[in-house]
């Protein structure tokens, strides 16, 4: 296994690595290391130790799922009800989401069952900064030694583990565990690694600092448009009002703007980070080996958007009537 490159540029440490200096067409490619020294490791290891407290749902979504193959070089490798995707190559891999704490393990496990390294693992790339999403990517960074990507404000709950104020949910957010080698990237922003070129979505609304990521993913001449979705959903702790925030007050238009950026995308294979909210195993049920129109659905960004667009509607039409 090569030492890999990543798109990225050299940035101070001490204040966050950030992939702002560089606008899309000017980043340079530079070596990453297969083993990135980080100073407080033992440290490290005693924060991702942490775990956040139980959850309603939780023992549902941390259920077991064999891993698979979706196409070419990317690979589902989550639990049931948590997305994880893991996209290899010669040069290194990269892992999407991190699940909850308890998830990491059978991550890691997912990933070592179909034949690669966790140590192999260079980038993990966030969604959005939930514990059921980043959870457990502080335990995957410590086993992998992994360079962790997330948007402003984002990248600051990643290195704190301290949930947003303007979250909606923050007044029933978990902290998760706190998670170092934060590296910040900005919409439009290309993360590349060996021949796959990963593309920056913000996608603002459910959370603050939401990012969806695409790249296409191939075997031989046969190549599919790969969207990892974030959430999109208006979901929020009690006493948030999506019409009426103080602490978002562009949620809506937020929501709206990342409504339309999803469904622009070209996409021929959604998976969202809650996997039936796409109906990713279904589909994927129907895959057959060397025929990427088995599983292509041009129109899944645009009924995943439809969906989350018609809960966003009824709930400002709920919070008018003053329910």
């Amino acid at each position: 296994m090569g030492s890999g490159l990543f798109y990225n540029v050299a940035a101070d440490k001490n204040s966050g690595s950030d992939m702002s200096k560089m606008s899309l067409k000017s980043l340079v490619l530079l070596p990453l290391v297969a083993v990135i020294a980080v100073p407080s490791l033992a440290a490290r290891k005693d924060k991702a130790a942490a775990k956040a407290p139980p959850c309603e749902q939780c023992a549902a979504w941390n259920a077991d799922q064999e891993p698979f193959k979706i196409w070419g070089n990317t690979y589902y490798v989550g639990v049931k009800g948590l997305s994880s995707v893991l996209v290899t190559s010669d040069w290194g891999h990269v892992l999407l989401d991190g699940g909850l704490p308890e998830s990491a393990p059978k991550i890691a496990a997912n990933i070592e069952k179909l034949g690669f390294k966790l140590t192999d693992v260079k980038a993990i790339l966030s969604s959005h900064v939930h514990v059921d999403h980043a959870g457990g990517i502080a335990e995957l960074q410590r086993r992998s030694g992994a360079k962790v990507y997330q948007r402003r404000p984002s990248d600051q709950v990643l290195r704190t583990g301290k949930p947003d104020p303007a979250d909606p949910q923050f007044a029933r957010a978990r902290p998760i565990p706190p998670v170092e080698n934060v590296w910040v990237v900005h919409d439009e922003e290309l993360l590349g690694l060996g021949p796959t070129r990963f593309t920056v979505v913000a996608t603002p609304g459910h959370t603050p600092g939401g990012t969806t990521w695409a790249w296409e993913s191939c075997e031989g001449a046969q190549c599919v448009k790969m969207v990892y979705a974030d959430s999109l959903n208006a979901v929020s702790a009690e006493g948030f009002r999506f019409t009426a925030s103080t602490s978002y007050p562009n949620v809506l238009q937020d929501l709206e703007q990342s409504f339309k950026r999803v469904e622009s995308l070209p996409c021929d294979v959604i998976v969202s980070v809650h996997p039936e909210q796409s109906d990713f195993f279904p589909r994927m049920a129907k895959r057959v080996d060397g025929k990427p129109d088995s599983i292509k659905d041009p129109e899944g960004c645009k009924r995943y958007v439809a969906a989350a667009r018609e809960r966003l509607a009824q709930r400002v039409a709920s919070e008018k009537q003053g329910s």
